[in-house]
């Protein structure tokens, strides 16, 4: 569990007591407060904005209290800049009484207290500071919402020559003997001979074989899931070389696996009761004698040809296979993760994820499940008009557009050639990567619209309010 927690049943000192005060009421509590701390106030001079906190000092010398201005009392956030500023000590929330809200907080703590230190130590300080565990709290929810996370994290923070296909398949294969899920995998020319054309086309050229990573989890009794994730474990561009620029961050190209494997690994430790299916296709996209070609046509899984306008529009290219065979037993909800178009950060920013839905009921349940969790999801349209720029001379359809224009919709409608409209589907078009810290959300990989997407299933199927 992350270091940043101290559950209550472990027994601590006395805590230091952190106070909210949501901005909007700050006036209110200053009128209710004793000389003393206003006096500490004005001399420091605190202004009661949202951010910022002050330690108080009892008359031993100690803190007596940690003062801290927020937004929201709602705020998963609000508590997620502390520690990495707090002073080592124990501390408790001790004037909220929901729950729900104490567990929020929690999470937004405790996520705010990772670091990625597989290659270097921490940075240095004097103690950590702990959160006391409200009695009140689920602990073991708050552990499984953290420990999801922190592997999205892990995983797309891992440069990729540690996170190639193969420690994919390790990681999910890791997963499999811990929830006790069957696990298979199809690697290298096997995907030939298994009618995976495409996935192998674009992963053949790299020392590290691609794979197809397929694992099935639940009660058979139970409504089918399907989760599926493009892991483009580092990606040059292939013969349509990216630039420098471009190429510095591509390990988090396998960002949409990462999602999806914390996904997975959160319905199983929930024990959601769904019928889970989780499909990786894994690949790296590089250069060698017989990388794909622009101008070649590849055959996929369902039959249709693809002519390749461009060899860096390749996670559609591998998720066109993994969708076809997550299609192929009819699940009740379908959902793919990908890193997978530029064209989406330019229309929403890096904070935002694209999504993309066949279903207007299952749209709005998700969106309204990116509200509750703060894990912000815009739905953009899947605009059949713009279908004709993917046309092709020689084949079905071209993998990407001369136009400039329009590139996550037309990347979106590429993939929902390969999803029956019958299914219920939605597409994720994600960063995976915070390009700055904030309260909660370090620098670095992240795991985008999961929390949502679990939201919305605990509602669809533990709770039994059915937005399909």
């Amino acid at each position: 569990m992350n270091d940043g927690l101290l559950f209550s049943h472990v027994p601590v000192p006395v805590c230091i007591p952190l106070i909210l005060i949501p901005e909007i009421e700050s006036s209110t509590w200053l009128e209710q407060q004793d000389a003393y701390l206003l006096n500490w106030l004005t001399t420091t001079g605190f202004e009661m904005q949202a951010g910022n906190f002050i330690l108080i000092p009892g008359g031993n010398g100690r803190t007596r209290s940690v003062v801290l201005c927020i937004k929201d009392i709602n705020d998963i956030w609000a508590l997620g800049g502390l520690p990495s500023v707090l002073p080592d000590g124990n501390y408790e929330l001790t004037t909220i009484e929901s729950s729900q809200i104490l567990e929020r907080l929690t999470v937004g703590w405790a996520l705010g207290a990772y670091q990625f230190t597989r290659y270097r130590k921490p940075p240095r300080r004097q103690g950590k500071p702990r959160l006391l565990l409200h009695p009140d709290c689920d602990s073991q929810r708050i552990q499984r919402y953290v420990k999801a996370v922190a592997l999205v994290r892990d995983l797309i923070n891992t440069p990729a020559a540690d996170m190639m296909p193969e420690q994919l398949a390790e990681i999910i294969r890791s997963l499999g003997r811990e929830f006790d899920a069957s696990v298979n995998q199809i690697i290298g020319d096997d995907l030939l001979l298994y009618n995976y054309p495409v996935i192998h086309a674009v992963g053949r050229s790299s020392s590290h074989p691609p794979q197809l990573l397929d694992l099935h989890w639940g009660n058979p009794a139970h409504p089918k899931v399907t989760v599926v994730g493009k892991g483009v474990c580092f990606d040059s561009g292939g013969l349509n070389l990216k630039s420098a620029n471009a190429m510095r961050l591509m390990k988090k190209d396998m960002g949409g696996a990462a999602t999806a494997i914390g996904l997975a690994q959160l319905i199983m430790s929930s024990n959601l009761p769904v019928q889970l299916r989780l499909l990786i296709a894994a690949v790296e996209n590089t250069i060698s004698s017989n990388a794909f070609r622009p101008g070649d046509v590849l055959r996929s899984r369902q039959g249709i040809t693809i002519e390749i306008q461009n060899t860096d529009a390749e996670g559609r290219l591998i998720l066109c296979d993994a969708l076809t065979e997550a299609s192929s037993d009819q699940p009740e909800f379908l959902c793919d993760f990908s890193t997978l178009t530029g064209a989406a950060r330019i229309a929403l920013g890096t904070e935002i994820s694209a999504m993309f839905c066949n279903d207007e009921a299952l749209a709005s349940g998700l969106l309204a499940a990116a509200e509750r969790e703060q894990d912000p999801i815009w739905r953009l349209p899947l605009h059949q008009s713009y279908r004709e720029m993917l046309n092709s001379k020689i084949a079905d359809l071209a993998n990407a557009t001369e136009s400039p224009y329009a590139g996550a919709i037309t990347a979106a409608l590429f993939l929902q050639e390969f999803v029956p409209n019958e299914i219920n589907w939605a597409h994720f078009d994600l960063m995976s990567w915070n390009i700055k810290t904030q309260p909660g959300r370090p620098e670095g990989g992240e795991a985008m619209a999961m929390r949502s997407v679990f939201s919305w299933l605990e509602k669809q199927y533990r709770y039994g309010q059915s937005e399909l």
